[in-house]
């Protein structure tokens, strides 16, 4: 198992830069096929009764400013791609909304690359339960990467965050392609008190050892106790061990028509300081 197909999301965003830079060493690390997707984003007009014709004018008109400015950052992409010599990429324009077209094109990509909403973005909190309902919706792994800083090289040291659940085997399974090159691979898995069943804790770890082992992936394990939220813990574990990349299922619950994280996931993608690789 690798990565043959990368997808990134395309903006015009800060951030835009870094992730496609992160995609391209991404892509080239692993000689796969880069998409770089551009998606217009929907026109959001008050609906009104207009006889003069005139609100038809101003939806035209903004649906041409989208599309322009969709276009502009796919052609930022291609000549990026071109200028690191990467073999094989291509850039796509989707008048769609942003989230809902990355989780239709994943479905033909091995791994999806965003980035975490910026903490001075305007629309901070629409951004983000964007980028969380997509985390849950999406088919494929998505590598998200943190509002700040520069990730060229992503997955040297990684920490995988293990629970023995389902989303926890998925992840690590969706990571393996970047466990198998990592210089470095560490599980955790936290646990409330020593009172727990560390024997039984033990032993599931000890199985997932021997089973990171015959993929090809050389890791050590570890139960520590914790006493403050699991998202602060990890990224504390995470900055202490140097790791450059967190490997952990995002878990979520339905209420009504909702399908909301929960607050493990929320509170990492909240604060998150390194890339994280999660799966549903």
């Amino acid at each position: 198992m690798t990565y043959r197909s990368l997808i990134v999301l395309l903006g015009s965003d800060e951030r835009n830069a870094v992730r496609t830079a992160t995609a391209i060493e991404l892509a080239r690390r692993f000689e796969a096929h880069l998409v770089g997707l551009a998606p217009t984003g929907i026109v959001d007009l008050p609906v009104v009764t207009d006889p003069s014709g005139s609100m038809g004018n101003l939806v035209e008109l903004a649906w041409g400013s989208l599309r322009d400015e969709a276009a502009k950052n796919a052609a930022a992409f291609q000549q990026a791609c071109s200028e690191a010599g990467l073999p094989s990429f291509e850039a796509v324009v989707d008048e769609a909304d942003r989230i809902g077209s990355l989780v239709h094109h994943a479905h033909c990509s091995d791994l999806c690359i965003v980035s975490q909403a910026g903490l001075d973005a305007p629309d901070r909190r629409k951004q983000q339960r964007a980028l969380e309902q997509m985390v849950l919706d999406c088919a494929r792994p998505t590598l998200i990467l943190p509002d700040a800083g520069v990730f060229r090289s992503v997955g040297s040291q990684v920490m995988i965050a293990w629970d023995d659940s389902r989303e926890a085997a998925r992840a690590v399974s969706d990571a393996l392609p970047l466990l198998r090159i990592a210089d470095g691979v560490e599980v955790i898995n936290w646990i409330e008190s020593k009172a727990d069943d560390e024997l039984a804790q033990s032993t599931r770890l000890q199985a997932l050892q021997r089973w990171l082992m015959w993929q090809g992936v050389s890791a050590e394990i570890k139960t520590e106790v914790s006493e403050i939220p699991i998202a602060e813990a990890m990224l504390s574990r995470a900055a202490d061990g140097q790791a450059d990349l967190i490997v952990m299922g995002a878990y979520g619950h339905s209420r009504w028509t909702e399908r909301l994280l929960g607050g493990a996931t929320r509170g990492i993608l909240g604060s998150m300081t390194v890339p994280i690789v999660m799966s549903h």
